[in-house]
């Protein structure tokens, strides 16, 4: 037996009672949803906000109108069934999960639940074998594809072409300085600072092995170092920059990918095809961030490719010849 799936139910084997109260936990479950996320947008994106506190209000009468046909045809006692309790019945997302969800995540989420919303409705009625079972079914299937055109009104109503593009802006800049910008600093100083250390020791040694043990310690050594400085140095409370902890993973990440670029080369035992290698890597590396950077923070491409190329051509020499001397 499988632990966890014991006790859950078929869908099959509801009762018309216990399908009504499925829909009643589910409806409240979705509209706590939909303000959670209302909550989490209201600050940065308000147009958006405002769509999920109207499906919120949507789905409370949606609740409300189940709960009195539960009255009229079963009495007050509404049976405990939630989606967690039906076998094969999509649960929705922990609460912790979705707090760091972005804007557009949490619109093709929301779109995905009234999805599946409607298709939990279409499949009770097409199962129902009587005929008030399958016009009850029938009423909660149009009540929730009536909820998709609220949903869809509420978008013009409130997320008009100006206020997406501001929000989708926003997203764009919260992403940039959340990712981008931390991850794009951990590559930089992963791929040039690791520069000088492994060349120092290749052409200092003319050995791939130390060299590849030099740089993976140097490498993950400034991947710690830059990731704790990183989550340490702002909390985003002030500075709007988002979590410390997606921050400093973005820049201990890079930073390690950086400095791992040119030394795994020397995983092989021929020196020279190593080093070439390596140095082809590293080629490739600052042409990389050169574009990353006139791509997401706004810099002229040759201006960041000067400053970028050179940093590690300076670096890159002082390894060499302070490994050949």
């Amino acid at each position: 037996m499988i632990p966890g799936f014991s006790s859950r139910r078929r869908f099959n084997d509801l009762s018309e009672q216990e399908i009504l109260a499925l829909a009643i936990s589910s409806e409240e479950d979705d509209a706590r949803i939909y303000r959670l996320y209302a909550a989490r947008l209201r600050e940065g994106y308000p147009a958006s906000a405002a769509v999920f506190d109207g499906m919120a209000a949507e789905e409370d009468g949606h609740r409300r109108q189940l709960i009195a046909l539960h009255r009229d045809r079963f009495g007050e006692v509404i049976p405990l069934l939630r989606r967690e309790h039906v076998a094969g019945f999509h649960a929705r997302r922990p609460v912790w999960l979705m707090e760091n969800l972005g804007l557009e995540t949490i619109r093709a989420q929301a779109a995905q639940m009234e999805h599946e919303a409607g298709a939990f409705y279409a499949r009770a009625a097409a199962r129902a074998r009587d005929a008030a079972t399958r016009t009850l079914l029938g009423d909660l299937a149009a009540a929730e594809a009536g909820h998709q055109d609220t949903a869809r009104a509420l978008e013009e109503e409130h997320l008009t072409d100006g206020a997406r593009a501001d929000e989708d802006h926003a997203a764009r800049r919260q992403f940039v300085l959340t990712y981008v910008q931390p991850g794009l600093a951990g590559l930089m100083d992963g791929s040039v600072s690791t520069l000088a250390p492994i060349f120092a020791t290749a052409f200092a040694t003319q050995d791939t092995h130390t060299t590849f043990l030099v740089g993976l310690a140097a490498s993950v050594g400034a991947g710690i170092s830059m990731g704790f400085t990183e989550a340490a140095s702002d909390d985003g409370q002030l500075s709007g920059r988002g979590s410390p902890v997606k921050r400093g993973l973005a820049t201990g990440i890079m930073t390690t990918v950086g400095g791992l670029g040119h030394a795994l080369p020397y995983l092989i035992p021929h020196f020279w095809t190593a080093t070439i290698t390596a140095i082809v890597i590293v080629f490739v590396e600052l042409w990389a961030i050169a574009w990353i950077q006139s791509r997401y923070m706004d810099t002229p491409f040759f201006r960041a490719a000067f400053q970028v190329v050179l940093g590690g051509a300076l670096v890159f020499a002082a390894g060499v010849l302070i490994g050949g001397g």
